[in-house]
């Protein structure tokens, strides 16, 4: 039960995950010079729109300057890992792992491409080769916020909640207060069994107004298997329709019924519901074969650039 109760509390950190992926563009003051008589931008400033319109979700414009800059040179790390990012974000997680892989055998020590990698890995059910790269940034990178977060990510969906715990506790001691951390940890505690302390660490985040939905599903998720299903359905709807709280109100019912040791009653029109669930509580004892095809804020940070 446990590892299907993983699986399905990491499904509900997709949307915030996919919605995390974004770069961060900075904008700096910079010196007033001539403008190029030619006209043509520098490489520079290429990467600036690149990332931009990556950021916005204008996948085409950014792949298509990213072809150009890795055109003009096949070893720009920028561009490869741009390249990278822009088919990761489309579901191309297998060109995306050349591309992060080629640039990261260009500058072994280069953050970004690991980070792409470890990420590809982690939707690839690769839990391994995950937690190695999110462990190669961090020796480049101490107590980095966002490969710590990935590394206790990919330690909790291998099972090993403890180990995760360490990770992201210690992180949280160097970047106190990072929500994605402390989402990360209080997801952890609640799929380790321990619910209660799972949602004190929530409530930390959720109690900002500008906190991510996330946050107030896997608090949803601690309350559902606590038994108050009044707090959970409170949470789910500030993100959820009815009919997506509905189902996960259920979901909670039958995990604290089985948790408890006894059955919960399928309601009443959703034996197809029931037996999905019974089919999927026959791979409960495997910790890779249910993946969902996003993975938590890990991973739940922005791509790597």
């Amino acid at each position: 039960m446990k590892a299907h109760l993983l699986f399905r509390a990491a499904a509900l950190a997709c949307v915030a995950f996919t919605a995390a992926c974004t770069t961060t563009v900075t904008q700096h003051a910079t010196e007033i010079r001539p403008l190029d008589p030619r006209g043509t931008p520098s490489t520079a400033s290429e990467l600036r729109i690149a990332e931009t319109a990556l950021e916005s979700g204008n996948l085409d414009m950014a792949t298509t300057i990213y072809s150009r800059i890795v055109k003009a040179d096949a070893n720009s790390v920028p561009g490869l890992t741009g390249l990278g990012n822009t088919l990761y974000a489309v579901g191309d997680f297998t060109r995306a792992g050349v591309y992060f892989e080629k640039a990261s055998r260009i500058e072994p020590a280069n953050a970004a491409p690991l980070i792409g990698m470890a990420r590809v890995a982690m939707h690839q059910r690769r839990l391994a080769d995950a937690a190695a790269n999110f462990r190669r940034v961090l020796a480049l990178k101490p107590n980095d916020a966002l490969a710590s977060a990935g590394l206790g990510a990919a330690l909790d969906l291998a099972g090993d909640h403890a180990g995760a715990q360490d990770v992201l506790r210690g992180a949280l001691k160097a970047n106190p207060g990072d929500p994605m951390l402390s989402i990360n940890l209080g997801l952890s505690l609640v799929l380790s069994g321990h619910p209660r302390e799972g949602a004190n660490v929530l409530l930390d985040v959720t109690r900002f107004p500008s906190a991510p939905p996330q946050a107030r599903e896997d608090l949803a998720l601690a309350y559902g298997l606590l038994g108050n299903t009044e707090a959970a359905a409170e949470l789910l709807r500030q993100d959820l329709p009815k009919a997506s709280v509905d189902d996960n109100l259920r979901y909670y019912a039958l995990q604290r019924a089985r948790l408890m040791g006894t059955r919960a009653p399928a309601p009443a029109g959703n034996r197809a519901g029931a037996a999905k669930e019974s089919a999927k509580e026959s791979t409960k004892d495997s910790t890779t074969g249910a993946l969902p095809a996003t993975v938590t804020q890990a991973a739940n940070g922005p791509l790597a650039q």
